[in-house]
């Protein structure tokens, strides 16, 4: 697998985003994987708001939300992040917001850009940061995808030695999120997309809704996560 982040200048709210990832990248190799930083995709969608209703935005936008020393808390879209993802790094005078369906929007633009590039398998992916529980800095996640199967389902598979596997699922999105972003960076680095070639992923036209979502009541961090929801939003 091989991942090459892009330097580019600095998209413009409400600009072109396939037209811009086109300038910087002519041509694509057929089953290749681009990740895009999620608030590039929000710029594209106009989604940006004033500094001073940043509190209100994130209460309003989030599932559950509770407020910390740092942050806020917050689950949106079955996804632990912060703040709900409302960010004022690398934007002047704003806030940027996570696009209103990332997941529409991963398809809204893997379809544009499979008309540039006459490619047939692509998948796209929107990345955002993320916090892992006890671990310094952060991390990427794919906050919405398109094109491919966001999940490998190991259960009922055997392992090197023939034991039957039970609960093994790979998240193949976040993964590969993870590796793009390493490369993209979170400071002034200007690559704010990266394209990720000789993936294993099974590309797919049409994504299963909520694949990558896990039950909250099932799982492993809910007990210690269930006093707070309580007491959040």
């Amino acid at each position: 697998m091989r991942i090459k982040a892009y330097k580019t200048g600095v998209f413009k709210e409400n600009g072109d985003l396939p037209a811009f990832i086109k300038k910087y990248l002519p041509s694509l190799k057929e089953g290749s994987i681009i990740a895009v930083s999620s608030k590039v995709a929000g710029l594209w969608e106009g989604r940006t708001a004033d500094l001073a209703l940043k509190e209100k935005i994130i209460k309003e936008s989030s599932d559950f939300y509770l407020e910390t020393s740092l942050c806020y808390f917050t689950v949106k879209n079955g996804m632990v992040m912060t703040n709900a993802g409302v960010d004022e790094s690398n934007i002047k005078g704003r806030l940027s917001l996570l696009p209103e369906d990332p997941y529409k929007t991963a398809a809204r633009l893997r379809a544009a850009l499979k008309e540039i590039y006459k490619v047939k398998k692509l998948g796209v992916i929107l990345t955002d940061s993320m916090i892992l529980p006890l671990r310094a800095g952060v991390i990427s996640a794919a906050v919405g995808y398109a094109g491919f199967k966001g999940v490998k389902d190991y259960r009922g598979k055997g392992d090197i030695f023939g034991r039957k596997l039970k609960m093994t699922l790979v998240d193949a999105a976040d993964t590969l999120a993870a590796c793009a972003g390493f490369m993209m960076g979170e400071g002034r680095e200007k690559k704010p997309f990266a394209v990720i070639e000789d993936a294993p992923v099974r590309f797919v036209s049409k994504q299963k809704k909520g694949e990558i979502t896990y039950p909250l009541k099932d799982d492993l961090y809910y007990p210690f996560f269930k006093p707070f929801f309580k007491r959040g939003k």
